[in-house]
């Protein structure tokens, strides 16, 4: 595969970190590569760490993973003062608007959500975290944010500035080839 790494982002490292069997591990273009490398696998494990943490909260709120994700969303979007509809909520955690109303329906059922009718167009739906939820899930996510917001304090603004672009081209990327390549579920196979 690309960088010379399988699907799950593995590849063999030799102790000083270069890429063994390569070749061109002192090359410019080798580290360069093992760099890369090294940045997607730090990507691919805070991912991962993040799913974990979710999965967590569906297991402390006593929710499936699915329902926690998508309370997480919600309640991510209201902090950010953009809350959701639940079309948007449905792109977001990749379910078809069926599921979404079913999943929605839970929500609301345990107490976690309310459907509220904000918009001038009364059709609107707009998607409130309820005030039982919001306390639960500050003491759950609260060190999590002060740990992360520590971990970034050591860095100067203009760096986060410059890592900022980078994680939003890659978001950019990422979309455009959810849309476009992997729009059917992935690209056609190679014919053997």
């Amino acid at each position: 595969m690309a960088n010379g790494h399988g699907a799950d982002g593995d590849r063999d490292r030799e102790s000083d970190g270069s890429a063994s069997g390569n070749g061109n591990g002192d090359s410019a273009a080798g580290r360069e590569a093992v760099r890369v490398d090294r940045v997607m696998d730090g990507l691919r494990a805070f991912g991962a760490n993040y799913t974990e943490f979710t999965r967590r909260f569906a297991t402390w709120l006593g929710l499936h993973s699915t329902d926690a994700a998508a309370l997480v969303e919600i309640l991510y979007a209201e902090d950010q003062g953009t809350p959701l509809s639940p079309a948007r909520l449905s792109e977001r955690v990749s379910l078809s608007s069926g599921a979404t109303a079913i999943l929605l329906k839970r929500l609301e059922q345990a107490g976690h959500i309310v459907r509220t009718r904000e918009s001038t167009d009364r059709r609107v739906v707009t998607l409130r975290s309820s005030p039982d939820i919001r306390p639960r899930a500050i003491a759950f996510f609260g060190p999590y944010s002060e740990r992360m917001a520590e971990a970034m304090a050591a860095y100067p603004p203009g760096e986060i500035e410059r890592f900022e672009r980078f994680l939003g081209t890659l978001r950019t990327t990422m979309d455009a080839l959810l849309a476009h390549e992997y729009e059917g579920g992935g690209p056609t196979p190679p014919t053997p």
